[in-house]
């Protein structure tokens, strides 16, 4: 029977765990399916939907995530029905440009925050589609489809870009727009290498989050990895493509930060026997969970949530 996902949520939300469980409820996208799969490997709730970069669960128990190339839209998943959306291929200057969305965000006050790959901004509507702010991009590879991969709001009141052509996370203030901290992630002295699976190499990152102690941990996309980067700009963590054992990294996606403090990996493009998913405890990197369903969601699964962390974790 197909829960719903709202009551699910607003359950979860009013509980509050201390610690992750040792599994999880996941949502995510692939194979043209957007689904939540249960910590017993139920397929709970799904419907038929494209490839995404990002997604988010609401306080509402709604999904905010993307259709088709440049909309972002909101989903009631009790009837399926979308109740909230943004055309960025169309609204506010962009008609008749190539435009790309990667990345959005439902800001504390309503409005939604939304990076704008091939216009090279970030704007903030609200919920009739006007701009309350814009933020011009640097980017010194300019291009619609790798412009950006995923923005995230901290709590100092700046945003993270990833900028995937130029292999760098930018910091911009959220008031000034200006740039405050920038960090070009390394090659590690290996040449780079085309592709998308663990053959492939390069500095194409993913994403970024600010951790609680001030640093700022990294997704090196096509770098296979993740690092943990002081202000300073010195890497005191990483795991790489072998850290693991019986586990290749591929293009490595998203990161959530738990409140027990481990570490969930999105693991793209790394093909049959490999997880799509994998929780690690930073302190030994040890392997504690992980989701294999290849079978079912394919080798392009870019982006998740965890559904019993929702609200909880840093993502």
């Amino acid at each position: 029977m197909i829960r719903n996902l709202s009551t699910v949520i607003a359950a979860i939300l009013i509980s509050v765990p201390s610690l992750a469980l040792a599994d999880h409820d996941v949502l995510l996208q692939g194979n043209n399916r957007l689904a939540i799969i249960d910590a017993d490997g139920t397929v709970s709730w799904e419907m038929r939907w494209g490839g995404i970069h990002d997604i988010h669960l609401l306080p509402n128990g709604n999904i905010l995530t993307r259709q088709g190339g440049a909309k972002v839209v909101e989903i009631n998943p009790t009837t399926k029905e979308l109740v909230w959306s943004y055309d960025s291929a169309q609204e506010n200057g962009n008609a008749g440009k190539r435009i790309e969305v990667h990345a959005f965000e439902r800001l504390e006050n309503g409005d939604t925050m939304i990076a704008e790959s091939g216009a090279a901004r970030i704007i903030e509507v609200n919920q009739d589609g006007k701009i309350q702010k814009e933020i011009a991009l640097t980017v010194e590879h300019p291009g619609a489809h790798t412009d950006t991969r995923l923005v995230r709001s901290t709590k100092s009141g700046t945003y993270l870009a990833t900028h995937e052509s130029d292999g760098k996370v930018r910091e911009y203030d959220r008031k000034s727009g200006k740039i405050v901290w920038e960090y070009e992630v390394p090659l590690f002295g290996r040449e780079p290498a085309g592709g998308h699976g663990p053959e492939a190499y390069g500095n194409r990152l993913f994403s970024a989050l600010r951790l609680e102690n001030g640093n700022t941990l990294i997704a090196t996309g096509n770098g296979h990895g993740v690092i943990e980067v002081t202000p300073e700009k010195e890497i005191v963590w990483q795991i790489q493509q072998d850290d693991l054992p019986n586990i290749k990294l591929a293009w490595v996606t998203t990161l959530e930060v738990l409140p027990n403090g481990n570490y969930v990996i999105g693991n793209c493009h790394a093909g049959a026997g490999q997880p799509l998913l994998l929780e690690i405890n930073p302190s030994n990197k040890e392997v504690v969970w992980t989701l294999d369903r290849f079978d079912d969601f394919g080798n392009s699964v870019s982006n998740s949530v965890l559904v019993d962390m929702a609200g909880k974790s840093i993502r």
